[in-house]
Formats: structure tokens, sequence, C-alpha cells
């Protein structure tokens, strides 16, 4: 329903078909507590039947803040950081906010300024980093204290507001499932060095052989492609010592498979493989299929609709004030 002239309705016209005052509609927007519940249902039902909407930018100028949260990412595919983003902006509008996402190619400073400088003109509530790489965290040195910022997949040591996965316990459980099978010693394809996913995954492997008391081979380090994984494989293939692969995501274990298959190693009769991420096309690999190899499942970095909470509540990532949450890694 649309009041005369085509306007669109205000919140004084909710007021005036619910019987109540505008002060109240405002604290029903905002789940005001001190609110009584048939009250409530009565606000509701005007604003459904208004189709009325609150004004963003009225509020944003009032507060200084807006319904708004600050997404700074790296323009990717993956399946990790591309699904974790569609999952926090469903949690978000769950939560009444909507969620604006600034992109990069790479994850320097100067890129990564632009898109937090655009966001606070946006007046948003709170930032959201999905930083893989500690140049991300140190790009964001300079922001204004009372911006709240958390951070997805950053450095644990650096200080601030983080959800991330225990890598190194999804490495290690990845390692002893090999070992615990009755391989001697396992080899591992990585994702970049330079990424935390990818330290802390190197990091678990290593300590777990180590700690078994095998031997710890070099390691093969790639991007987080197949086509990398291939390449690998293609080198891993020609080792008759290798009989164990852990890849550091499915992709990689997707290339490293089809380079054992084209060597005529059977997965998993001559070789164990091992991935991480369980990407929904992990089911259908034919060797998966076919012959069991195992995927490590990785949880997403926390219940997304905490870590927009958290964002938008003020957490500030400094000081005595940082709040961090692990979620385990298999």
């Amino acid at each position: 329903m649309e009041t005369k002239g085509s306007r669109s309705p205000a919140m004084t016209d909710v007021a005036r078909l619910a019987g109540v005052s505008h002060q109240t509609v405002s604290r029903v927007l905002n789940d005001h507590p001190n609110v009584k519940e048939q009250t409530r249902l009565r606000v509701r039902a005007a604003i459904a039947e208004l189709n009325y909407r609150p004004n963003r930018a009225a509020r944003a100028l009032v507060t200084g803040r807006s319904q708004l949260i600050g997404v700074v990412a790296r323009n990717s595919m993956l399946y990790g950081p591309a699904s974790m983003l569609t999952e926090f902006e469903q949690a978000a509008a769950d939560a009444g906010f909507a969620v604006s996402v600034g992109s990069v190619r790479e994850l320097d400073r100067d890129s990564i300024s632009a898109v937090v400088d655009r966001h606070l003109d946006q007046r948003v509530a709170g930032l959201v980093v999905i930083a893989q790489v500690a140049s991300a965290t140190e790009a964001l040195a300079e922001i204004p204290a009372d911006v709240p910022v958390v951070f997805i997949d950053g450095d644990p040591a650096a200080g601030r507001s983080l959800v991330t996965v225990d890598q190194v316990a999804g490495a290690r459980a990845a390692v002893r499932h090999l070992l615990e099978a009755g391989h001697e010693t396992v080899w591992h394809v990585s994702g970049p060095t330079e990424w935390f996913d990818s330290a802390g995954r190197i990091h678990g492997w290593r300590q777990t052989l180590l700690e078994a008391g095998r031997e710890v081979p070099p390691l093969l380090s790639a991007d987080w492609s197949a086509a990398e994984g291939y390449r690998a494989g293609q080198m891993l293939a020609r080792m008759p010592e290798v009989t164990a692969i852990f890849a550091a995501n499915d992709h990689l274990a997707l290339g490293v498979l089809r380079a054992l298959h084209e060597r005529g190693r059977r997965v998993p009769h001559d070789v164990s493989v091992v991935g991480f991420d369980d990407v929904p096309e992990a089911a259908y690999f034919i060797s998966a299929a076919d012959h069991g190899a195992a995927v490590v499942r990785r949880c997403r970095p926390g219940r997304p609709d905490a870590v927009a909470g958290s964002a938008a509540r003020g957490t500030r990532g400094s000081g005595h004030g940082d709040r961090s949450g692990t979620i385990g890694g298999t």
C-alpha cells in the first residue's frame, strides 16, 4: 500500500496506522526490549501493510552509522573465500544489515586503503576483512579506532578481533589418518606459503610427522589450483617411494589424482591422497567415488551471524578488548 501522491510510506504513517508514537515504531525497528508484545505485533502488521522500509540514509545521518557492514576481500572464486562471503551476506541480512563488498585484486596497502575509504564514506557500522596474508593486516593499521573491525583468516598473533579455522588441527587430522593407514611418511602439496591458511596446514603437517618420528619430505608449494596440483602430482607420481599425499585443498588434490592416474598409480592401492575443504565436487572425483580417497572437511570460520554481530556491535581489534574465535578444522 502506498500513501497518496505515490509517496513512500514514512515512520509517521506506520505510527498512525498502528495507533502508537513514532518513537514506539523506532523501538520496534531496533528490537528494543521495552515494548509490549501486543504493541510490537501491531506495529509489525502496520509495517507489512504499508510495505514500509526504513530510510537507511536518514538513520546514518542521525547516528553516524548505517545498517551496512563493509567487507574487504580479495577478488577470488576459490571455494573457501567465495562460500564464506555468501554465507556472511545471508547472516548479515538475517540480522538486519546490508553488506557492501569491496574486492581487490591484490591484498596490498594501496588497494585495501582505497576500499576501506569507500566503506568509511558510506558510514558503515563495521568492517569485516577476509585477510589471508600479512599485508592485509598491515594495511589496516590506520583504520580509525572507533570503527569496529573483525578479521577472518587473519594472523592469530596480530592482536586483532579474529575468527579463524584451526588449520593446524585440520592438517594434523589428515596426516594422522595417513600414518594410521600404515604409511611411513606423508608428502605435502601446499597452497601459497604466504597465506595464513597454508602456513597453519604446513605447520600441522610437519609437526605431526616430527612427533611421530617420521621423515619430513621436501615441501611442494603451489597456488590453490588443480593445474598446480597436477604439476606437483606429475613429479610425485614418478617417485615410487611416495605412497601418501596431503593436498592443501581439494582442487590441488584433483590435479594430483589426475597425474597419478596418468602414471598408472592407483588411489588408494598404490598412493593415498587426502584433500582439504570438502568442496561439493569432491564427492564426484573418480578416485573418491571408486576408491575412497579421503577428504578433510574444512569448517568455515565461525557462525557468520556471530561475525556480523561482532562487526556491528563495536568489537574493536586492539588493546585488551581483542576477541578471537577458533573453529576446529576437521
